[in-house]
Formats: C-alpha cells, sequence, structure tokens
C-alpha cells in the first residue's frame, strides 16, 4: 500500500469512529434525557439535552444546512489534499480524521433534525458535543503539526538549537 493511500485509510477510519461516537453519544442523550432537562454528572460537569442552530460551541447561530454542507465539502477537499500530497507528513491523518468526523458528526444532526444536539455542559462555557470537541483537537492539531514535524527534521539533521524555547537561556 502506498504511504498515501495508507494516510487516507488511516484518516477515513479514524473519521469513521468519530462520527460513530458522536452519534451513539447523542442519540443516548436524545432517548434518555429530556430536551432542556439537565443531569448532573460531576460538580463541574452537567448533561443537558439542548440544540444549536450555529457552528461549534453555538457561533453564528441559524447558518442554512446549505452553507455548511459547502464549507464541510471544501474543508474536505483540503483535508484529502493535504493526505494525499506527495509527501504527507506523518500523523496528518490525524487532525484530518478527527476535523472531517467532527464536521460529519454536526452535519448530520443538521439534515436529520435541522440542528445539533448538545450536551456536555462545563460551567461558563457553552454546552456542546463530542463532535465539536473533535473538531476543535482537530484544528489545534493542524496547527500544531507542522511545528512538531520542524523540529523534529532539525533534531534528525543535528541542529542543537532544535526543540530550544524562547525562554531558554543562549549559554554561559
Amino acid at each position: 500500500m502506498s504511504p498515501r493511500l495508507a494516510v487516507l485509510l488511516k484518516a477515513l477510519l479514524l473519521c469513521g469512529a468519530v462520527v460513530a461516537l458522536d452519534q451513539a453519544s447523542k442519540g443516548l442523550v436524545r432517548d434518555r434525557i429530556a430536551r432542556g432537562e439537565t443531569v448532573e454528572v460531576l460538580p463541574f460537569l452537567d448533561l443537558e439535552n439542548t440544540r444549536n442552530n450555529g457552528i461549534a460551541f453555538g457561533l453564528a447561530g441559524d447558518i442554512p444546512a446549505g452553507v455548511i454542507a459547502v464549507a464541510i465539502g471544501l474543508l474536505m477537499g483540503l483535508l484529502a489534499f493535504i493526505t494525499l500530497r506527495a509527501e504527507p507528513r506523518p500523523y496528518v491523518w490525524l487532525p484530518a480524521g478527527l476535523l472531517v468526523g467532527g464536521a460529519l458528526g454536526n452535519l448530520i444532526d443538521r439534515i436529520r433534525d435541522g440542528a445539533v444536539t448538545d450536551f456536555i455542559a462545563l460551567p461558563n462555557w457553552p454546552t456542546f458535543n463530542l463532535a465539536d470537541v473533535s473538531i476543535t483537537v482537530g484544528v489545534i492539531l493542524l496547527l500544531l503539526l507542522p511545528e512538531l514535524a520542524r523540529r523534529r527534521e532539525a533534531r534528525e539533521d543535528g541542529d542543537p538549537e532544535a526543540g530550544a524555547t524562547a525562554s531558554e537561556p543562549d549559554g554561559p
């Protein structure tokens, strides 16, 4: 199997796992917690069956599903380009799978229900779901991976400054 195909396959498998976990968790919440009801799990964590018409964390409410579908299509095209490029970066499949899986999980809700089911409630934070977590972690990894790869390549090339931070002293 070619490295590009392996990267794409890993991204698709992770995407499928994210969609399955997201949809299963939302289904349990819809089946077991009445809409608008809150169940305390821990002093800092509640489960609350709510609906969200916006994007992640309730931002930009009432976006038409068609606009979101086009945006997700463009995102999927960009991520396919990233994962299928000539020399795929190690672990690029991870943010790709997380981002696309989270986006698809929320899109499924929009198509089926007209809104996204949110249920994780933390103090002083908008209610969210596992797809939102997946998207957020995917974006963070997408931003971090190029820097981590640059540092790893510099270490492999014998650069003694590789991985040094601005707070470290330059020497004696």
